[in-house]
């Protein structure tokens, strides 16, 4: 059989990336509660391979105790003291070698409402379950094509894959139009003023393991997508050095390459979002 009658279709391939989106945690889990309101969850027997003293030494009480949702984790602290707690505890994590790699960049901790309670070191939002936001770009040239990216080699995520013109978390300091004009710039060097037709595309939705804390991590996200179109003549450039180059790929060309894994799955799904499918 040829390598091209091997090859996965798309309609194939997105079967099987949604079924990756959606995924149960690896192993059971408990709700993390932070003065009083669940932000996230662990996994069972997690907290035993870190020390507390940390946490103690802070006046922070962590236990393990009932809650409406089962046995919960409840890291004792005032509504204004939630972010202090929550760094405190990353730190902990972070000094165990439990967190994911560590980026001096905070992300808002919400309650079941969405509501803000607090913020927390990006490299910890996984393992604490902690929900996050992100926001990808779709750009696309007067012609059509679209822009793409391949990820810097030394990126510590998926390096090497394509993604889309654009993708990056929104911080705690953003709002999802700042977080989109932050990271189009950083990541493009472009001015999303600059851009023509911005408009929101749709929202892509995660829940999965992930391999932060030793694999006792668990993803939940959601991806706000944009797209816009890059005017002739304009042509993006890295910023942050966290991408190694950018293409104009036909829309058949971007399709048969989602199809080979060449993209991330987040990037992916996306693009599929953009392509109706």
């Amino acid at each position: 059989m040829s390598a091209a009658a091997q090859a996965p279709t798309f309609d194939q391939w997105l079967a099987g990336a949604r079924r990756a989106a959606q995924q149960p945690p690896a192993q059971p889990r408990q709700p993390l509660v932070v003065a009083g309101q669940v932000v996230g969850s662990i996994a069972q027997g997690f907290f035993s391979q870190i020390s507390l003293q940390r946490l103690m030494d802070k006046r922070y009480q962590l236990s393990e105790a009932e809650h409406s949702q089962g046995r919960a984790w409840h890291l004792q602290a005032s509504p204004t003291d939630t972010t202090d707690a929550l760094n405190t505890l990353a730190a902990a994590l972070r000094d165990a070698g439990l967190c994911g790699p560590w980026r001096d960049e905070q992300l808002a901790v919400t309650n079941p409402a969405g509501e803000v309670i607090g913020t927390v070191e990006r490299g910890a939002v996984r393992v604490l379950g902690v929900a996050t936001r992100a926001v990808h770009l779709v750009g696309l040239a007067p012609d059509g094509r679209m822009w793409v990216q391949k990820r810097s080699l030394t990126k510590p995520n998926n390096p090497g894959l394509w993604d889309t013109l654009m993708g990056g978390m929104v911080s705690a300091a953003d709002s999802l139009p700042q977080a989109l004009a932050r990271e189009t710039w950083e990541e493009a060097g472009l001015r999303v003023e600059a851009l023509v037709n911005v408009a929101h595309g749709g929202q892509v939705l995660f829940s999965r393991p992930s391999r932060e804390g030793g694999g006792a991590g668990f993803m939940v996200e959601r991806i706000d997508w944009f797209r816009a179109q890059v005017p002739q003549g304009m042509e993006p450039d890295n910023q942050d050095g966290e991408v190694e180059r950018f293409d104009l790929l036909p829309l058949e060309v971007v399709r048969e390459r989602v199809a080979q894994g060449a993209f991330t799955l987040e990037a992916g799904l996306v693009i599929a979002g953009f392509l109706g499918v």
